[in-house]
């Protein structure tokens, strides 16, 4: 099942000791203009074509776009390919941004070339 997170909750789930995988699903350089600090940038169809390779399913995985709907796809493919503990940010880092809190900008750690 897809849990689906405000920012404030998305932050929380971070700032706890669950082990999160945080993968934004947008394109490189959508990513590179700003980022939830723990994400790393898997495009959205690197993801459908090799998913396996992206998440690792021992772990919980939160999945980030812009707006919420791009990772709300890439939520529900894990799920329908049996992973659990799924997260979806609800709003994206645009919900994430309005919030007040952080993203990281300019950076090239975390990143998946297509």
């Amino acid at each position: 099942m897809v849990v689906t997170l405000d920012a404030f909750e998305a932050e929380q789930l971070l700032l706890s000791t669950i082990d999160i995988d945080v993968i934004d699903v947008r394109d490189h350089e959508d990513w590179v203009d700003g980022h939830i600090p723990a994400a790393r940038v898997v495009p959205l169809d690197v993801l459908r074509a090799d998913t396996a390779r992206e998440v690792d399913p021992n772990r919980a995985v939160m999945f980030v776009c812009q707006r919420g709907v791009r990772s709300l796809a890439a939520a529900k493919l894990a799920e329908r390919l049996g992973y659990e503990r799924i997260y979806n940010l609800d709003g994206g880092t645009a919900a994430w941004e309005s919030a007040g809190l952080p993203l990281a900008t300019g950076t090239n750690v975390g990143v998946r070339a297509a």
